[in-house]
């Protein structure tokens, strides 16, 4: 079967996001003052063929440890959906 995978990376809450910062700081400036506490992360799309979500699930959670998230900064979250 083939699954569907959506991945969020985000740095971590207790690390300055200056990406974040620098989009709150703008949002001043252009008159959007109400918006505050940006961060900017990642999102991730990929395909995973697996016998079961399960295993799909599993192969998504490996590859976000090894290659798409670096855990000591960011956390990750995600959804696995069959296509």
């Amino acid at each position: 079967m083939k699954f569907k995978a959506e991945i969020d990376v985000m740095p971590l809450d207790a690390l300055l996001d200056p990406q974040g910062k620098a989009v709150t700081n703008s949002m001043k400036n252009i008159g959007l003052a109400e918006i505050d506490g940006v961060r900017i992360g990642r999102h991730v799309r990929l395909f995973v063929d697996a016998a079961s979500i399960e295993i799909a699930e599993s192969k998504v959670e490996e590859a976000c440890k090894k290659l798409l998230s670096n855990q000591i900064m960011e956390s990750f979250s995600y959804t696995v959906t069959s296509v």
